[in-house]
C-alpha cells in the first residue's frame, strides 16, 4: 500500500510502500495522535523506518490496497 505523509512547514511529502493494511496504518496514526510521545512510526517494504512527530502531521493519504499488476496482459 502506498502511504503519503505531509508534514507541516515542509514542501515535500514522504512517500513509502508499506506491507501494512489501511486499517493498521489508520490505527497507528490514531495511536500516535493520542499518545504521550506523539510519534508516528511506520516501516516500508524495504525495511526502512519513518518516524514523524504526530503534532506536525498535515495529512496521511492511503493508496489502494490491491496488488499492482505488471505486464501487457494484466487486467
Amino acid at each position: 500500500m502506498e502511504v503519503r505523509i505531509a508534514v507541516q512547514h515542509t514542501s515535500r511529502e514522504l512517500v513509502l510502500e508499506s506491507a501494512q493494511t489501511g486499517k493498521e496504518i489508520t490505527e497507528a496514526v490514531q495511536a500516535a495522535l493520542s499518545s504521550d510521545d506523539g510519534l508516528l512510526v511506520l516501516a516500508d517494504e524495504r525495511g526502512r523506518t519513518v518516524i514523524v512527530p504526530a503534532d506536525r502531521l498535515a495529512f496521511v493519504d492511503l493508496g489502494e490496497e490491491s496488488v499492482r499488476k505488471v505486464g501487457f496482459g494484466s487486467r
